[in-house]
């Protein structure tokens, strides 16, 4: 990488706040329609791999471990812009999500909502999990 990306990729680490675990928050959001897609944490060697490659990479809290959006499932995300926010400690990644976001096959995380005074699922999963992921 060269130097001057690599200075980029600094000031912008500098410029989060990090919580006292070493974690961010970033909301994806598809690039082209607005559709929010997921949340999930990053750490800062995350932001960085993100930045580099142009691959979202997250940060796994249940497994302590980077996790390379699509890496198992195949459903990528590729970076087209990470903003940071006004205060410095909520991350938004404008991706190009390759099929779904969701791990129970849905297009994105948020699927509940309140209906008729009940918890209700939205949208149905357009993957069955088990092709995503396996038994």
């Amino acid at each position: 990488m060269p130097s001057t990306a690599r200075d980029a990729v600094a000031r912008f680490l500098d410029a989060v706040r990090f919580d006292a675990n070493g974690l961010v928050p970033c909301i994806a959001q598809q690039h082209d329609t607005g559709e929010v897609l997921m949340m999930a944490w990053m750490n800062a060697e995350a932001v960085a791999e993100t930045l580099t490659t142009g691959r979202v990479c997250y940060f796994s809290r249940s497994r302590n471990a980077l996790w390379r959006k699509g890496e198992t499932s195949g459903q990528q995300q590729v970076l087209k812009d990470l903003r940071l926010d006004c205060d410095g400690d909520t991350l938004l990644a404008l991706v190009d999500q390759t099929g779904v976001a969701c791990h129970t096959g849905r297009r994105n995380c948020f699927f509940r909502a309140i209906r008729d005074g009940e918890l209700a699922n939205i949208a149905a999963p357009l993957v069955d999990p088990k092709e995503l992921y396996g038994a």
